[in-house]
């Protein structure tokens, strides 16, 4: 049985890689390639990849022996979704597929990513994924709550993303942190054509918004506990 000694969100790194990816095929099977996320964290400037971990320090010394070490929602199979997959494949699709060790030895677990493009003044959200295992825990909605920070931070005016028409659960939380749908993409994903909305959060900078934003993220904490936050 696996405990977990501290939850941590934190920058994605090179060595979480194998980990991401086995999260990305749970959650989006029909996608291929996967990301090339090696090229992402280190010549994409434009891409920011934030992860949650598990801890446990009675695992490492397993996780050290398989070579590890750092390392719900909406996809990235449509359109616009196609183009940065586009650009990944021209930058390379070099990712560490070393095999993994059981979840309960690793002394870092994975458990989410999410990954946001900074483009001009818009913050736009590629995709968001959490581990099966840990699904329905509030951790997509702390990485939601981590890149609206992330784009607060950078200054930008807006955080944009697309989501299936029929994914009620991850709707209801972008709506809840006062998403608009201004728009929608006709037959947007590639393995089922369903549509996407488009939504957008405009008021960062705005001290009401801040307010309410403040009060969602001190709910989120009474509710799923504490995430250590590490630059």
């Amino acid at each position: 049985m696996r405990i977990a000694t501290r939850r941590v969100a934190r920058p994605m790194h090179t060595d979480d890689i194998a980990q991401v990816i086995e999260i990305e095929r749970e959650s989006f099977p029909t996608m291929w390639p996967p990301t090339a996320y090696k090229r992402e964290l280190e010549q994409n400037r434009l891409a920011y990849y934030l992860v949650t971990v598990e801890r446990n320090a009675e695992a490492a010394g397993e996780w050290a022996a398989h070579g590890g070490g750092h390392g719900h929602g909406s996809d990235h199979s449509g359109a616009v979704g196609r183009l940065f997959g586009e650009l990944r494949h021209i930058l390379g699709n070099e990712e560490d597929e070393r095999p993994l060790p059981p979840l309960e030895e690793r002394a870092e677990l994975i458990t989410g990513v999410i990954g946001v493009w900074l483009l001009a003044d818009e913050a736009h959200i590629v995709t968001i994924a959490v581990r099966e295992s840990h699904r329905r825990q509030g951790i997509a909605e702390l990485l939601l709550i981590r890149a609206i920070e992330l784009a607060g931070a950078k200054e930008q005016q807006l955080v944009t993303l697309e989501c299936r028409v029929s994914n009620t659960p991850a709707l209801a939380l972008y709506d809840k942190y006062e998403f608009e749908k201004v728009g929608l993409r006709p037959r947007y994903y590639s393995d089922n054509h369903e549509d996407a909305y488009v939504l957008s959060l405009d008021r960062l900078g705005s001290r009401a918004f801040q307010a309410r934003f403040q009060g969602f993220k001190d709910e989120h904490e009474s509710r799923w506990g504490h995430f250590d936050v590490e630059a």
